[in-house]
């Protein structure tokens, strides 16, 4: 493993992912024949050495104060201070089969803000402020050019959420993956205040639902994607779409939006009862898990117009509305529900900070459905 905690470590070793004292001079054991080395078993220690001098400029980049210590630790440390009575929060994802388009067009720079964005901004539903993130990065080969892209693409997801990089750890795989691929994981903490947690409990008959617009398909529905766009339609990736003004490989590979920062100024200004981070299950179902009983959230899709690659992906392969309304964010990635009286205040936030805003919906009674609460969603787009 290249053990990157702290901004690059030196620690550096192979696929035992027991510790980071995989490394050293120690490079044989794999076979009784003198001549067997780790190299020779696909693993380099000295690309993952070289890796780390690459990527280190940029995971420094992605820090602040509350961060300790240097290069070469074993963890990262974060001195939490500031808070009358802190709840922490954490919250762990991937990019998914996104990375097949990231690796098939040769471009590893974006999928690192993608694996950010779908931490945290799940972290800020509950109001926590994004503190640090680590990531994990498997590859079948260390190629450090590449590990250093990735790595800059989530350093600058981390700048654009004013979190940490605190650290991580990038594991070669020879022989369990092909050697163009990676995986990539991450996990995130947060913190709020006790008393300034945000919940379902909050929300209101009345509330506002306030919509924020997605930046094409984020990180969610990319296998149906694929299948439609590249497997049925045989687009090429590097073709230019007139509808997009750029390739399909571009418009795949458009960043997920990271909506933190603006989440945490909506909380400041507004009275803001609860967010809803669209991702799979669609607007609905994300939703409806910050709905409480009793209560129905009634949304209009006469209230926008779906990006073209959703209705590209739609038409060219017969996908039903129900099936798109459940696999993609359709072009919402993130959901407000606010206090009516602080409606245009919400919106002006959000506008001043250049995020598309729109009112969705709002918060109805409803006794009829028993447990649980619910989100229907009616009218029909303007154009999709």
């Amino acid at each position: 493993m290249t053990d990157h905690v702290a901004t690059g470590g030196s620690n550096t070793g192979g696929s035992n992912t027991g510790g980071s004292n995989a490394g050293g001079s120690n490079t044989g054991g794999l076979s009784q024949n003198a001549g067997a080395s780790y190299a020779a078993a696909g693993v380099d220690i000295d690309a993952g050495e070289r890796a780390v001098e690459l990527f280190a400029p940029h995971a420094k980049r992605a820090s602040r104060p509350e961060v300790l210590g240097g290069l070469g630790g074993f963890s990262g440390l974060f001195k939490l201070k500031g808070y009358r009575e802190p709840v922490l929060s954490a919250a762990s994802d991937g990019v998914g089969t996104k990375l097949a388009v990231a690796q098939a067009m040769g471009v590893h720079d974006t999928v690192g803000r993608d694996l950010v964005a779908m931490c945290v901004d799940d972290l800020v539903v509950c109001g926590a402020e994004p503190l640090f993130l680590q990531d994990y990065i498997a590859v079948g080969k260390v190629v450090p050019e590449t590990v250093a892209e990735i790595v800059k693409g989530i350093a600058d997801g981390c700048v654009d959420a004013g979190c940490a990089l605190l650290g991580g750890e990038t594991a070669e795989h020879p022989g369990l993956m092909h050697e163009t691929h990676y995986d990539l994981s991450a996990t995130a903490v947060g913190v709020v205040e006790a008393d300034a947690i945000l919940s379902p409990h909050l929300v209101r008959p009345g509330d506002v639902v306030i919509a924020m617009g997605s930046s094409g398909l984020h990180s969610n529905g990319y296998s149906l994607a694929r299948k439609v766009l590249l497997d049925w339609g045989h687009m090429d990736l590097h073709g230019h779409v007139e509808e997009f003004g750029r390739t399909l490989g571009e418009e795949l590979l458009e960043p997920t939006r990271i909506y933190a920062r603006d989440c945490l100024a909506l909380t400041a200004e507004t009275d803001v009862r609860t967010f809803a981070h669209v991702t799979g299950g669609g607007l609905a179902e994300n939703l409806a898990r910050v709905i409480p009983g009793g209560l129905v959230a009634e949304l209009d899709r006469r209230s926008w117009s779906p990006a073209p690659i959703f209705t590209m992906i739609a038409q060219r392969g017969r996908v039903e509305q129900a099936e798109m309304e459940r696999t993609f964010n359709m072009g919402v990635g993130m959901v407000a529900v606010v206090a009516p009286e602080d409606t245009d205040r919400a919106q002006a936030v959000l506008t001043a900070r250049h995020v598309a805003n729109w009112v969705l919906g709002s918060i109805k009674t409803d006794q009829s459905r028993g447990h649980g609460g619910h989100v229907e969603l009616v009218g029909e787009h303007p154009r999709f």
